[in-house]
């Protein structure tokens, strides 16, 4: 969630800082600074609230010098989004910047206080740097204390300090939440993930759960959680793979919602063979003897498992359990044997999602991941790592990982159908070329985004909106009542069609647009009777439908989005385009912040 920086360099450093921390916006923040160490050896910081830009000016008006610093953005936890409670924290000799969070922070605080300390903040974090501190006016070493107060921390995080008097040292530390160490030419650096460090190195090394380092401008020296010297590979990073860029569009969210097509073309080349044959690779994975699949994810990833659940259980006749990975984790489930555990996050770094994997090692029998990066926690931690090919998502909002999600699901769904005999050669071949026409059905329902525009301006007048979806298109509901809540601010529901009537329609009135996503399939008729009892209560209803179900409508409906005839498999994976430019354009008729809404972050890194 929070976004870390720290550069040993052989220039001055804050600016450098300060535009790593603006490539890690995407992740969502509350406040920003950043601390340096000069020439002299003084230790200095300056912050802000809210964006970047303001500590910009602070920066312009009270300059930050030192070849030597940290950065951060916060996502608030502890304490309010304010001055007092922003990054980084100092006590002493010591800076140190935080994402995570220290569980048994409360009873640190309790012993420092009593030995005399004094806060400045109310964040967990502030208890670290004091903690530092007293160890060394004590006498230790940086490299002294910090070891031992590793030893006492519980929870997670990434730890970056700075100290007074040490212009040639940071001390980096990982647990349960990312950090990377950039390679430079004399310089060295540190960073949340790769695409802070993008235009600094392309050589990597990620850090291990439990890791320490101590990094200097000659490298760094990593530690296991043992304390024991760990040789942690320098990898190199394809500068393309975390480009930010608009490319001409008003925000990451539209060039990420008319990125998809080429996206999904994209996890189609990597999956299936010019021939039409599956080329998906699951080692170790056996569908004949797998006999319940579990899936477990947060989020938007959530919404991709329930549509997975649907098409696995459809066409693959397997049994599938799925979870939110917050309750999964505590739920604690027994897993039968032959059970396939399967993990779904854009970031791979979810933290629930994260704890609910270590939960199932060694009780499920293969684990699988679907994941944006392949250097992740969890895809480092699965059995199989299997990449969703979206590229950088910048937006809060996730759209084009989503539907990269459900791709990478169907083509796994395919395999599985294959490989248990329950679907034939004909078929299967059938499904596949449905895929195939996906990236240009794609294209043109994107094509009616003015269309989607206009009605977009009328919803956003109203405070309250529900979807309604059956079958597997219930989780697109679901989606789209996310994506209109969390970048409008509308309140806004989704549910399964059959339900409304066991309580959700008593919300229906002339305020209240329910938007119903209907494809022509087998349940089609059934929704256009829980269309009308909401029309025959005076609700309106936005169908979004192909031409041939609104046809079948016989009329009355508010108002109605055509879009292409579509085979059934591909169908959830189509309406996501709607849904995500529905919302996209009530956010901005609202005048919110589109691509980094309120209370919002990328990562999920905490929980």
């Amino acid at each position: 969630m929070c976004g870390i920086v720290g550069v040993l360099g052989t220039h001055e450093v804050s600016p450098i800082i300060v535009e790593a921390l603006r490539r890690l916006e995407y992740r969502g923040y509350d406040s920003a600074g950043i601390a340096t160490v000069n020439a002299e050896g003084a230790l200095d910081r300056r912050r802000a609230v809210g964006k970047l830009v303001n500590l910009s000016d602070v920066l312009v008006h009270d300059p930050l010098p030192g070849k030597a610093g940290i950065g951060h953005t916060r996502w608030a936890t502890h304490g309010a989004a304010n001055e007092g409670n922003a990054h980084p924290h100092r006590a002493g000799k010591v800076a140190v910047v935080h994402n995570g969070i220290i569980e048994n922070f409360a009873a640190l605080r309790d012993e420092l206080t009593a030995d005399g300390v004094t806060f400045e903040s109310q964040t967990d974090t502030e208890t670290v740097a004091c903690l530092v501190a007293r160890r060394i006016d004590a006498g230790a070493t940086p490299v002294e204390a910090v070891r031992e107060v590793l030893g006492r921390l519980e929870g997670a995080y990434s730890l970056l300090f700075l100290f007074e008097g040490e212009t040639d040292l940071m001390i980096a530390a990982r647990k349960g939440s990312p950090l990377a160490i950039g390679h430079g030419d004399g310089e060295m650096y540190v960073g949340s993930d790769a695409i802070a460090l993008a235009p600094l190195t392309d050589r990597i090394t990620y850090l291990e759960e439990g890791d320490w380092a101590v990094i200097t401008r000659a490298g760094a020296e990593i530690f296991d959680r043992n304390g024991n010297i760990a040789n942690r590979e320098v990898r190199k990073v394809a500068v393309d793979a975390t480009r930010i860029e608009k490319a001409g569009y008003k925000h990451f969210m539209m060039k990420e919602i008319a990125e998809q097509p080429t996206v999904v073309d994209r996890v189609l080349d990597a999956y299936l063979d010019a021939d039409g044959s599956i080329a998906m690779t699951l080692p170790d994975v056996d569908f004949t003897k797998v006999s319940r699949i579990s899936i477990v994810a947060c989020g938007t990833a959530y919404y991709a498992g329930l549509v997975a659940k649907y098409w696995f259980e459809h066409y693959a006749r397997l049994p599938v359990d799925i979870d939110v990975a917050s309750e999964f984790r505590y739920r604690e489930p027994p897993l039968p044997e032959g059970t396939l555990a399967v993990y779904v996050s854009q970031s791979g770094e979810t933290a629930d999602t994260l704890a609910a994997l270590r939960y199932t090692d060694g009780k499920a029998s293969r684990i699988v991941s679907l994941v944006n990066s392949a250097e992740s926690s969890i895809a480092r931690e699965s059995d199989v790592a299997v990449p969703i090919h979206a590229g950088v998502e910048v937006s809060v909002a996730s759209t084009k990982a989503f539907t990269a999600m459900l791709t990478t699901f169907a083509v796994m769904v395919l395999k599985a159908a294959s490989e248990r005999g329950v679907m034939d050669a004909d078929t299967l071949a059938g499904h596949i070329q449905s895929l195939r026409q996906l990236p240009g059905l794609m294209s043109h329902a994107i094509s009616i985004d003015g269309e989607l525009a206009r009605t977009a301006r009328k919803v956003a007048q109203s405070r309250d909106v529900l979807f309604l979806g059956r079958g597997q298109m219930f989780p697109l509901a679901l989606e789209g009542a996310l994506k209109l809540k969390e970048i409008s601010y509308l309140h806004a529901e989704g549910y399964a069609s059959g339900e409304l009537k066991h309580g959700p329609i008593a919300l229906v009135d002339k305020n209240t647009p329910t938007v119903v996503l209907a494809p022509h399939d087998g349940l089609f008729e059934k929704t256009v009777s829980n269309m009308q009892e909401v029309m025959a209560r005076g609700g309106r209803v936005l169908l979004i439908s192909d031409a041939k179900a609104i046809a079948a409508t016989g009329g009355g409906v508010w108002r109605t989005i055509t879009m292409p005839d579509a085979p059934e498999l591909v169908q959830p994976i189509l309406y996501a385009i709607p849904a995500q430019l529905l919302a996209y354009h009530a956010a901005i008729a609202k005048g919110t912040d589109v691509d980094q809404p309120r209370n919002l972050a990328k990562s999920v890194t905490v929980e």
